[in-house]
């Protein structure tokens, strides 16, 4: 990995990815490609069990990075084209990872930043953190399909067509996140979290985080014959055993990282 807008460390089977982009870790080419190999080679680093995402500084992520979106208009044929594929990568190669992602939401969470977030399968926050969809003050549309899959209606058309910042306490207050916690406590409980998850059988992970992405869109009868074909395959294999022995044993399961 490159380890240069986008910084990563791997420790008992958790990978801490921070975005390293100073001021405020705005969306350039350079970053978003970055991400999206971090990620990329993430999904398919041995013992990696779950990761968390978080910003450097004061900021998680003010989103797009505007100087470079300007210049598209007077860019090559194609260039707005390629800019948006990549847009849209960025925020489905975290939520097709075959492990768990939580955001440790540091600070702001704007536009495309709130996109990363949203796009993780759970989210921590510091107090100092907001959420917001700025677009409609920069001449931009952007975040509506995202948010609305996350958030009520109401709040998320009141963030697109007011540009709100909510506070990550409001949030929290709904139930739309897991934790708002002061900012020295953020990374402990966002790798509590993570080691948890960590400690489960790497296949059952897997296999939970493929159920969880497809059945989202499926009908009931449908997803849940899904999910029972998936409980079929994790049955068969060894951790399925480790985990029966230890319950009845009373001790820890032990997993190896093959799948």
């Amino acid at each position: 990995m490159r380890n240069e807008l986008i910084k990563t460390q791997i420790a008992d089977h958790v990978a801490i990815v921070t975005m390293d982009a100073p001021p405020v870790n705005a969306q350039s080419r350079a970053f978003m490609d970055e991400l999206i190999e971090v990620f990329d080679e993430l999904n398919e680093t041995p013992g990696v069990r779950c990761i968390v995402l978080t910003g450097a500084g004061k900021c998680f992520s003010a989103g797009a990075d505007i100087k470079s979106r300007a210049k598209l208009a007077d860019g090559v044929a194609g260039d707005t084209y390629r800019h948006l594929r990549r847009a849209r990568e960025v925020g489905f190669v975290i939520m097709e990872m075959n492990v768990p992602v939580i955001a440790a939401v540091n600070g702001p969470a704007l536009g495309a930043g709130m996109g990363l977030a949203i796009c993780s399968d759970m989210i921590v926050a510091s107090t100092n953190a907001v959420f917001g969809l700025p677009e409609i003050d920069i001449g931009l549309m952007g975040g509506v399909r995202h948010t609305m899959r996350v958030f009520p209606m109401s709040l998320t058309r009141r963030m697109v067509l007011t540009g709100w910042r909510v506070p990550a306490a409001e949030l929290y207050r709904r139930g739309l996140i897991e934790a708002c916690v002061e900012p020295e406590e953020l990374m402990d409980t966002a790798m509590e979290l993570a080691r948890n998850i960590a400690s489960k059988s790497p296949a059952a992970i897997r296999l939970a985080k493929r159920a969880l992405n497809t059945v989202e869109t499926m009908g009931l009868k449908d997803g849940y014959r899904f999910e029972q074909n998936l409980t079929v395959e994790m049955t068969r294999h060894p951790d399925s055993k480790e985990a029966m022995r230890a319950f009845m044993e009373k001790r820890p399961a032990v997993f190896g990282d093959g799948l």
